[in-house]
């Protein structure tokens, strides 16, 4: 049994806690680039000083937040695709993509730190990383489970740039994860790394407003382009790459 946690252990986290929730609805009316300890300190009524000691730079409370934001983006994806049954890949790349949305659509203040524009002057440790890959791997890990059961994705356009030998490195953190066999086409992990990009792209013009005037319904404009991306993955029958009709 873990030991209890002392009146000051329990003090600190929820002293911590404060700071965070303070800082994210920071991000969602000021963005990241304006996020201060000195902000966050007045609209915790502590004093900046005081911060420090959970926080010892404006940079560790942006780190804290990117792992926080991509562990609960990544747990939305992950048990969205987990609800499905496991031979039922168009239903649980379907599932994944519309949870991806759901987070990000709710969130666009916590989406703009993780997928906007850069913030000057920090730069992301390592330790972000694995939070940040959890979408991209529930991804890969769907179109492995296609691959098994026999589908393949759509082969390179004639005449196309090789872009198998670009993604070297994807391709093995993939196999090093065991999401895919050493036997999985490259042309998957093209098309996938493809999807991913997409897909969040596709929710950053939705979120920046670059769709408005452009498509008449951004949920269903976003379920097309995910059925679209499958369809070129072997996921989705290309028959069925057509907008949803539920509203989603």
């Amino acid at each position: 049994m873990a030991a209890p946690r002392t009146a000051r252990a329990l003090a600190r986290e929820t002293l911590t806690r404060e700071i965070v929730d303070a800082a994210r609805a920071r991000l969602a009316t000021a963005g990241p680039a304006e996020l201060s300890l000195r902000a966050v300190a007045r609209d915790v009524g502590m004093v900046s000083s005081a911060v420090y000691r959970y926080f010892p730079s404006r940079d560790a409370l942006l780190t804290a937040l990117l792992v926080e934001c991509y562990d609960e983006l990544g747990a939305a994806v992950e048990e969205a695709e987990a609800a499905v049954a496991r031979d039922d890949v168009e239903g649980r790349w379907a599932a994944a993509c519309r949870a991806l949305r759901a987070w990000c659509v709710a969130r666009p203040g916590d989406f703009a730190l993780l997928y906007g524009t850069p913030v000057p002057g920090y730069a992301a440790p390592r330790d972000t990383v694995e939070p940040a890959t959890r979408v991209v791997r529930v991804l890969v890990r769907v179109v492995g489970d296609a691959w098994a059961r026999g589908a393949r994705p759509l082969p390179a356009p004639p005449g196309a740039d090789d872009a198998t030998a670009l993604v070297g490195p994807a391709r093995a953190y993939v196999e090093a994860h065991g999401l895919v066999g050493p036997d999985a086409p490259t042309e998957s992990v093209v098309r996938t790394l493809t999807a991913w990009t997409t897909l969040f792209g596709t929710v950053s013009f939705e979120l920046f407003g670059h769709l408005d005037n452009t498509v008449t319904d951004h949920a269903r404009w976003f379920d097309a382009v995910a059925q679209r991306l499958g369809a070129d993955l072997g996921i989705v029958r290309a028959a069925d790459a057509t907008p949803a009709r539920d509203g989603r």
